[in-house]
């Protein structure tokens, strides 16, 4: 009798129970249904706005993925709420594990900032030529936490991301053209004039020396051994160091085909005689 008696008594309790946690337990399940979903609408919005910035391959996806585990995680702990699980304990535990992980890893997430800032931004593409970190070199790959170089002579330089973007940025490359700046010093005896004529016709007879910007030629200083001029003409980016070697070799056989001297530093020495007693 006292089991039918305990027996009815859940029966009529059952309704009760149902009405109470059913529903916390049904929205529970719709906020995780909800929250899963928004978790892929954010993935997906995430991918399709960094691609539209043409952001690399590797950073979308990663990108991607923390913006989907965000939103995934407040959903869980979102739903473990509704059904009565404290989440303030749960809430404190996360940020004490996430906080430890973020001084553990202070270095790299440092690294991984400033690669998302260089993609973004980009400061520099694949194929440049930058001086950055101390570095001189052609960008062969940006990747999340490093960024790939390689010097003239040929050898491999990886700099991490944080030490390229918290210093400053030379592009050479940026910009299609460049100005050569060139001092040539000729002898006191050389006529003005003429030398920056026959300076003049060497930059006018070089194909590869754009009319637009025009060049510069003036006289710069008078210096111990020589009076300088610069010589500053514009060319394409891709063409600076080829045509600067040409023209100094241009400069130097037209100046010794009009006799005008380039000095070497050179001094004057005066040998006093002293008079026998």
């Amino acid at each position: 009798m006292e089991n039918l008696e305990g027996l009815d008594g859940l029966i009529e309790q059952a309704p009760e129970f149902f009405m109470t946690y059913g529903l916390k337990a049904l929205a529970a399940i719709v906020i995780f249904i909800i929250g899963k979903y928004f978790a892929g609408v954010a993935k997906r919005l995430t991918v399709k706005l960094l691609e539209s910035r043409k952001v690399d391959a590797t950073v979308v996806s990663f990108v991607a993925n923390l913006a989907w585990a965000l939103v995934f995680v407040f959903t869980i702990i979102a739903t473990l709420g509704q059904v009565g699980v404290q989440t303030a304990s749960l809430v404190a535990v996360i940020g004490a594990a996430g906080l430890a992980v973020g001084l553990a890893l202070q270095g790299s997430l440092s690294n991984f900032a400033s690669g998302v800032l260089m993609v973004l931004f980009r400061p520099c593409r694949v194929g440049d030529f930058i001086e950055a970190a101390g570095i001189a070199g052609v960008v062969d790959e940006i990747t999340i936490f490093s960024t790939r170089l390689r010097t003239g002579d040929n050898k491999v330089i990886i700099a991490p991301n944080s030490s390229i973007m918290n210093g400053t940025i030379t592009n050479y490359s940026a910009l299609e053209k460049r100005r050569i700046d060139l001092t040539i010093g000729v002898s006191y005896t050389a006529d003005i004039a003429t030398t920056k004529k026959v300076i003049a016709d060497v930059l006018d007879n070089n194909a590869s020396v754009l009319k637009d910007p025009g060049y510069t030629i003036g006289l710069a200083e008078l210096a111990d051994s020589s009076i300088n001029f610069v010589v500053r003409p514009w060319v394409s980016t891709a063409d600076y160091w080829p045509v600067r070697f040409e023209l100094l070799e241009q400069i130097k056989n037209a100046l010794d085909a009009a006799n005008i001297e380039i000095p070497f530093p050179q001094m004057d020495l005066h040998v006093k005689e002293v008079p026998a007693k």
